[in-house]
């Protein structure tokens, strides 16, 4: 492929050439070679396929065929009851009814009473908008025979018996369960349109049927995108999984770092959390440490500080970062992957919610870099909005969905929030450039990257053109061949 006219690094009238699914000359003037597919730029900006680094994959492609459970489209128990019951009566007998996105503001501790109310004919599970709890009613604990299940997180009463909420019981519902219907082949395209060649799924748990499954979709051309895979080692990943030093194009698979999942409830002593962490790095892997609380982030950077960090280690989320903990999180030389469109998607949430003094610590980008720490970012779809555009958005803004503006001496500029997701797939935070030798997944927007950057930066409520919307990319992927989305 010969791309031509486009604007690399801020100099306008280059041309890219790809060779074998990698960048093989950037110079202006390149001559089409014979058999080069021609794709004019137009003056557009060249950058790096934007990379995603923490979502749920699998979870992403069930959600469209789940029903909306929580904020903003459901914000009262009569609505979820509504919806609820229309899905009841639009869900053969027999099936499930999935619905996903609660959160307590809505109607309280959901339990299997609440869902009886509103459905007792289907089996339902309702998952809470955190990704940590599910709600089944009573003719779904009964499928999955919760109430003679030994199995640690199904909450019971005082009776003993289940009240309908499973904590942490992912993969034991999902062995459980009939499969979902994925929608892989639409959410593979929606994020292709919005520039994005690369994934990494953040899932704890993985099995070699997982892996296949994605295979399997990326060899029928319906996963479009590169992926790493946390939590996946020892598992059989296809051909080229270790890094290529023959000059052939880079891996649609590699394993990512070992997932390691903590809830203040159940934290571990540090001496075991030491010991997980030292555990995958004698196997060769780093760790993603998923941190949402103040607490796990401190028994996180402690456990690290015992077991000596690894390169490649991560903190995920960083939901509260205290102030005190930002140079220990430089010296231990963690990378922080966060998501910055929490802020607006659940800012008026948590203005109401959390506590006075961790309301500035939230979701932090300006003063983690200002201390020397690598930062990226992922949009943790389905539980954040999938679009990186947003996300980006919201690093400038931080202005919640009611306007209001959070902990405003964290906002980064529109440079620095677009290269959230241009870092290296197993580097976050390291940038990619477009240059000789590099994997040839490229973005191709509609101008250039000066005006990305005010299209950013401008106030979506003065400026018509402001919203992410508005940068129409065209997406190159040698992963998935050629060109794959263009939205012009």
């Amino acid at each position: 492929m010969l791309i031509v006219g486009g604007e690399v690094d801020g100099q306008p009238g280059v041309d890219v050439r790809v060779v074998d699914g990698r960048i093989a000359e950037v110079a202006p003037g390149l001559t089409r070679q014979p058999g080069e597919t021609r794709l004019d730029a137009a003056g557009g900006a060249l950058i790096p396929g934007l990379h995603d680094h923490h979502l749920h994959l699998r979870a992403l492609a069930a959600a469209p065929g789940s029903v909306l459970a929580g904020p903003p489209e459901v914000d009262d128990a009569a609505t979820l009851m509504v919806r609820l019951r229309a899905a009841g009566g639009a869900t053969p007998p027999g099936h499930w009814i999935r619905a996903v996105g609660y959160h307590e503001s809505v109607a309280g501790s959901l339990d299997r009473a609440w869902l009886d109310a509103a459905v007792d004919q289907r089996p339902v599970r309702v998952q809470h908008r955190s990704g940590a709890l599910w709600i089944l009613n009573s003719l779904g604990l009964a499928s999955v025979r919760a109430a003679t299940t030994d199995q640690p997180g199904i909450e019971r009463d005082e009776h003993g018996q289940p009240t309908g909420r499973l904590w942490r019981l992912d993969r034991w519902l999902a062995d459980a369960l009939p499969p979902a219907s994925l929608a892989i082949a639409a959410v593979a395209r929606q994020a292709a349109g919005r520039g994005v060649t690369g994934f990494t799924d953040a899932d704890p748990e993985r099995t070699q049927a997982d892996v296949d499954l994605l295979r399997s979709a990326a060899d029928h051309g319906d996963l479009l995108q590169r992926m790493v895979l946390m939590s996946s080692a020892g598992l059989d990943l296809g051909p080229h999984t270790a890094p290529d030093e023959l000059g052939r194009p880079p891996a649609r698979f590699t394993a990512g770092p070992r997932k390691l999942l903590l809830d203040d409830a159940t934290l571990p002593p540090l001496d075991e959390l030491a010991d997980r962490c030292r555990a995958a790095h004698r196997q060769g892997e780093a760790v993603a440490v998923h941190c949402v609380t103040r607490l796990q982030l401190v028994a996180t950077a402690a456990a690290l500080a015992e077991a000596g960090p690894r390169a490649g280690d991560r903190i995920e989320h960083a939901g509260v970062v205290p102030p005190e903990l930002r140079l220990e999180l430089c010296r231990l030389g963690v990378t922080v992957v966060t998501q910055p469109n929490f802020v607006s998607e659940r800012g008026d949430a948590y203005l109401r919610e959390v506590d006075t003094d961790d309301v500035a610590l939230l979701y932090p980008c300006a003063s983690l870099q200002a201390a020397g720490i690598a930062v990226a970012s992922g949009t943790d779809a389905p539980f954040g909005d999938p679009d990186p555009w947003a996300a980006m958005r919201a690093a400038v803004h931080r202005r919640t969905r009611a306007g209001a503006v959070l902990a405003d001496d964290e906002r980064i500029d529109a440079r620095a929030a677009l290269d959230l997701f241009l870092g290296h797939p197993d580097r976050p935070g390291t940038g990619r450039r477009i240059a000789p030798g590099a994997p040839a997944d490229l973005c191709v927007l509609d101008r250039p990257l000066d005006a990305v950057h005010a299209a950013l930066a401008a106030d979506p409520d003065a400026d018509a053109d402001a919203p992410a919307s508005a940068l129409n990319p065209v997406t190159v992927t040698l992963a998935a061949g050629s060109i794959i989305a263009d939205n012009r």
